[in-house]
C-alpha cells in the first residue's frame, strides 16, 4: 500500500510502498478514503511533539470502509463506514477510565502518534475506538469532524454556557465550532492573525458577530474564549477579553510558552483550562449534533501523495477550513 511516513522530525514525509497491515484480535482493517490534516501532524513533523515511534504514519481524522475483521470482532462488519479519531486505545481499568475520563488514561494510545494513522491507503483500528459516520456526510466532508470537530466540541463544553464566545485562531476547528455555537444561539467573536482578511471574511460568512485581530479587544466582554492557535501569548490577551468569572480554554495539544502576566487578569474568578484528547462519549454526542445542526465542513482536497504540500499550506496559513487527503478509493457521496 501507499503510505506517507515520518522518518525524523524536521524532514518532509516520505512516500513509500509498504506491506498492507493485518488486523489482530479485536481490530479492523480499514480501506482509507479520506484523512484530514491536523495542526498536531505539523507539531509532530516539526519536532514540537516528538513521536514515540519512528517510522510513523501520521493522521488521526480518517474515514474509510471496513475490509477485514480480526478475531473476535463483534461491533463492526465488512463494508461498514467508520471514522477513526485521535484516541485509539485505553486500558479500561485505571481510575480515569472508570470515572469517565478515559481521555486522561496514562496508558492511552493515539492514532497517528503512538499508532500508525490515516496517511495511507489502509490502516488498523480497534473496533471499540471508531465511530459510525452519519449518512449526511461524504467521506471528505466527514474527515475534519474527527478531530477539528471533536476537540472543538470538547472545548465548547469547557467554555460552559457563555453567550458571547471568543474564538482565537480561525482554522479548521473554529469553522466547525462557530456553526455549532450559532446553532446554540451564541454570539461568536472571531480573532485572527493581524492582517488575515481572508480568515475574517470566512468567519463573517459563517455567522460571526464580530471579527478582528488577535491583538484587539472585542467591543463587549466575553463570557468565555477558546484558543485554537498554538500561541501562548494569546492567553493573557484572552483573559483581558473575558468578563469576571469567565473561562479561557486552550484547545490544542501544543502551545508555545505562556508569558507572565499580572495577577489582576486572572483575579475575579477567571479560569484557564486545557483540553486533552477526547472521549468516545464526545464522539457519539458530536456526530449526532453535527448532523442535526447541520455542520458543513469546508475542505481543501489534496491527493494522499501531496500530503507535504497540504502541510505546507496549513503551516503558512493559506487554508480556510480543513485540508483533506484523499486516496484512489475516495468518493462516497453525501445523502
Amino acid at each position: 500500500m501507499l503510505a506517507m511516513i515520518v522518518d525524523a522530525s524536521g524532514k518532509p514525509l516520505r512516500r513509500a510502498e509498504i506491506p498492507r497491515p493485518r488486523p489482530c484480535a479485536g481490530q479492523l482493517l480499514i480501506r482509507v478514503h479520506a484523512c484530514a490534516v491536523c495542526r498536531t501532524d505539523l507539531h509532530i513533523l516539526d519536532g514540537e511533539l516528538p513521536p514515540p515511534k519512528l517510522p510513523l504514519i501520521p493522521g488521526h481524522e480518517a474515514v474509510g470502509t471496513v475490509v477485514e475483521l480480526g478475531d473476535g470482532v463483534s461491533r463492526r462488519k465488512i463494508g461498514d463506514r467508520v471514522g477513526i479519531p485521535w484516541l485509539g486505545w485505553t486500558c479500561g481499568i485505571c481510575s480515569y477510565c472508570h470515572s469517565g475520563q478515559e481521555n486522561l488514561c496514562d496508558d492511552a494510545k493515539f492514532t497517528g502518534f503512538t499508532l500508525d494513522g490515516g496517511y495511507a491507503e489502509y490502516m488498523i483500528t480497534d473496533e471499540r475506538f471508531c465511530f459510525a459516520i452519519p449518512d449526511f456526510y461524504s467521506d471528505v466532508e466527514a474527515a475534519p469532524l474527527l478531530c477539528a470537530g471533536l476537540i472543538g466540541y470538547r472545548s465548547l463544553i469547557k467554555a460552559g454556557n457563555a453567550k458571547r464566545l471568543g474564538v482565537y485562531g480561525f482554522g479548521a476547528a473554529a469553522h466547525i465550532i462557530t456553526q455549532v455555537a450559532k446553532y446554540q444561539q451564541r454570539e461568536v467573536y472571531a480573532f485572527s492573525r493581524p492582517g488575515d482578511d481572508a480568515a475574517q471574511r470566512f468567519a463573517l460568512r459563517l455567522g460571526a458577530t464580530w471579527v478582528g485581530s488577535s491583538s484587539e479587544l472585542p467591543p463587549q466582554t466575553l463570557g468565555a474564549a477558546i484558543i485554537f492557535a498554538p500561541a501562548g501569548e494569546l492567553v493573557p490577551q484572552a483573559l483581558r477579553a473575558v468578563a469576571k468569572g469567565g473561562t479561557v480554554v486552550c484547545g490544542g495539544i501544543h502551545m508555545s510558552d505562556i508569558p507572565s502576566f499580572a495577577y489582576s487578569l486572572l483575579w475575579e474568578e477567571r479560569t484557564i483550562t486545557s483540553v486533552a484528547n477526547l472521549t468516545r462519549r464526545d464522539g457519539a454526542e458530536f456526530m449526532t449534533l453535527a448532523a442535526e445542526v447541520p455542520v458543513r465542513t469546508e475542505v481543501n482536497r489534496f491527493r494522499l501523495e501531496d500530503a507535504n504540500e497540504a502541510l505546507h499550506q496549513l503551516r503558512s496559513g493559506k487554508l480556510n477550513g480543513a485540508a483533506v487527503l484523499t486516496t484512489a478509493s475516495a468518493g462516497t457521496e453525501a445523502n
